[in-house]
């Protein structure tokens, strides 16, 4: 598969690292596309301690990527802003409430939303993860937009009968809740049964 995955501004940092981490492991997944907005940098900052643009997937993986590739949020050029580029399909985790405004308005202002639009034009899977609490009406009429024009809202709430024992275990089996959605199960994903 050839994916790209997008982080805004959004609190839940955690959640993309874990959902690239996967990505980066999964012998299914060819090529990501990762974007980072600049908002981005302050969360990844504030809540993971990784700081600055430079080495940002070596910062968050742990190692140099081998199948990751980053791009600039304000490269509008990049090969992801084009309905050619084969993909299969988008992720935004998290995604924030202006973020989903770009996109449910077609503004097309940053590669983000640029590779958002062409991903809902192509008909290909587009997974909002959207991030806010509690949701004016503003949010919900863009995620109605947003949902009519054909992407998934996929908010970021986590599991709590699986019984995680930590953040970092909440992030994966949420990322890996993520990931399934779009056709690549993770193993180690918690799977309820009720007996």
């Amino acid at each position: 598969m050839n994916l790209t995955l997008a982080l805004t501004g959004a609190s839940g940092a955690i959640l993309a690292r874990e959902a690239l981490c996967a990505l980066e492991a999964d012998r299914r997944v060819s090529r990501v596309h990762f974007v980072a907005s600049e908002n981005s940098l302050r969360v990844l900052a504030e809540e993971l301690g990784v700081s600055g643009r430079t080495n940002l997937l070596k910062k968050l993986l742990g190692a140099r990527p081998k199948k990751i590739i980053q791009h600039a949020d304000a490269d509008i050029g990049a090969a992801i802003a084009s309905g050619s580029h084969p993909s299969d399909g988008m992720i935004i985790l998290p995604c924030s409430m202006g973020t989903l405004a770009a996109i449910a308005l077609g503004l097309a202002n940053s590669l983000i939303a640029r590779a958002a639009d062409v991903t809902l034009k192509e008909r290909r899977p587009l997974v909002l993860c959207v991030r806010e609490t509690p949701f004016n009406r503003i949010h919900l009429r863009n995620m109605t937009l947003a949902a009519e024009a054909g992407a998934t809202i996929f908010p970021c709430i986590p599991a709590f009968y699986n019984h995680p024992k930590g953040s970092e275990e909440m992030a994966r089996q949420f990322a890996y809740r993520v990931l399934a959605h779009v056709g690549l199960p993770q193993p180690g994903a918690y799977v309820w049964k009720p007996e």
